[in-house]
C-alpha cells in the first residue's frame, strides 16, 4: 500500500484498534455491519492512496468540496464537490485528491455481512446536489455524532449506538428519495415559509458551512440577479447575506466550541476559514470574546 502526506490542517480522523474490531466481528450487530476507520480531511492538497491489493474492506468517501479522483482496476473516475462513491472490498483501489483544486472529505473504512447490500452499485460517482429538501446538513450531523461516540471510547453501547447511526448514515445515501420525503413531511407544516427565496438561501448557507459561498452563487440558487436578491434578503432577513451567512458558521463554531474537543484550526478549517487568524478576529467580533475565551467561559 502507497500513502502520501499525513497531516492535513483540521483533520480528525479515528482507527478502530483491532482487539475491537475482532470482537465487532463475532457480535451479533458488529458482524452485520462496522466501522475500521472513520475521518474528515479538509482541503486534502496531495492526499493520495494506492492498494496493490484487494483489503476487504468497503470505503465511503463524500466529497463536499474541490476535486479528486479514483481507479478500480483500469478504470478511473473524476469526482467533484457533492458527491460521493463506495469502493469495492475485493479489488485494488486508488485515489487522490487535485492538486489545484483539493477535495476536502468525509472518509469510513466499513465491512460486515450487510455491507455489500449498502455498498451495491455506489463503485461509480453519485451526487448530492443542494435543494430544498437535501437534507446534507442532517448527514453531515449524523457523521458527527458517528465520530464523537466512537471518539469518547469503545464500550460496548457505544460501539452499538454508532452502529445503528452508521446504518441510517448509509441508508440516507442508499436511499436517497426516501431520506428527503422522509424531512420534507416533517417540515411540512413550515412549507410555506421554505418556499421563499431568502429561506431557501438560508437553507442553502446551512447546507454549505465547510464551503466558501459567492454572493453570485447565493443569487443563482434562488434564482435572483445578484443586487436584487441582496435587497430582497437585507430587507426581509435584516442582514446582508454574506454576513449572515458569517453568523451562521460562527452559531456553528460555538455549539463546537461547547460540544466538541475539536481546537481552533479544526474547527476553521471545518467552516472553510483557510486563515485560523481571520476566523478568530470574526468570532471575536461577532462574539465580543476570542474563541478560546468562549470555549473556557462560565455559561452554567
Amino acid at each position: 500500500m502507497i500513502r502520501i502526506k499525513e497531516g492535513f490542517r483540521g483533520q480528525r480522523s479515528l482507527v478502530i484498534p483491532k482487539m475491537i474490531t475482532d470482537m465487532l466481528e463475532r457480535d451479533s450487530l458488529g458482524a452485520a455491519l462496522h466501522i475500521t476507520d472513520i475521518g474528515y480531511y479538509p482541503s486534502a492538497r496531495h492526499h493520495f492512496r494506492e492498494r496493490h491489493e484487494a483489503t476487504g474492506q468497503f470505503v465511503l468517501i463524500y466529497c463536499v468540496e474541490g476535486r479528486g479522483w479514483y481507479r478500480i482496476g483500469d478504470t478511473r473516475y473524476d469526482v467533484t464537490d457533492g458527491q460521493f462513491f463506495i469502493l469495492p472490498d475485493d479489488r485494488p483501489h486508488a485515489y487522490g485528491s487535485d492538486n489545484d483544486s483539493p477535495w476536502t472529505i468525509y472518509w469510513i473504512h466499513f465491512k460486515g455481512t450487510l455491507a455489500p447490500q449498502y455498498a451495491a452499485g455506489m463503485h461509480t460517482p453519485h451526487l448530492i446536489a443542494p435543494a430544498g429538501d437535501s437534507r446534507i446538513a442532517d448527514r453531515t450531523t449524523l457523521f458527527e455524532e458517528i465520530f464523537f461516540t466512537l471518539k469518547a471510547g469503545y464500550s460496548i453501547e457505544n460501539l452499538h449506538y454508532a452502529l445503528s447511526l452508521f446504518h441510517h448514515y448509509l441508508g440516507s445515501l442508499r436511499y436517497i428519495r426516501q431520506f428527503r420525503l422522509a424531512g420534507a413531511s416533517a417540515a411540512a407544516s413550515d412549507a410555506s415559509f421554505a418556499e421563499t427565496a431568502c429561506s431557501s438561501a438560508i437553507k442553502f448557507m446551512k447546507e454549505n458551512l465547510e464551503r466558501h459561498i459567492t454572493m453570485s452563487q447565493l443569487a443563482e440558487f434562488t434564482g435572483y440577479t445578484p443586487s436584487h436578491f441582496s435587497a430582497i434578503f437585507k430587507r426581509t432577513v435584516g442582514h446582508a447575506p454574506i454576513s449572515y451567512f458569517n453568523l451562521i458558521k460562527i452559531q456553528a463554531a460555538c455549539q463546537m466550541l461547547d460540544s466538541t474537543d475539536m481546537n481552533i484550526n479544526q474547527i476553521a478549517a471545518k467552516l472553510g476559514f483557510d486563515d485560523t487568524y481571520y476566523f478568530s478576529r470574526l468570532f471575536n467580533k461577532i462574539m465580543g470574546m476570542p474563541p478560546t475565551a468562549y470555549r473556557n467561559a462560565d455559561r452554567g
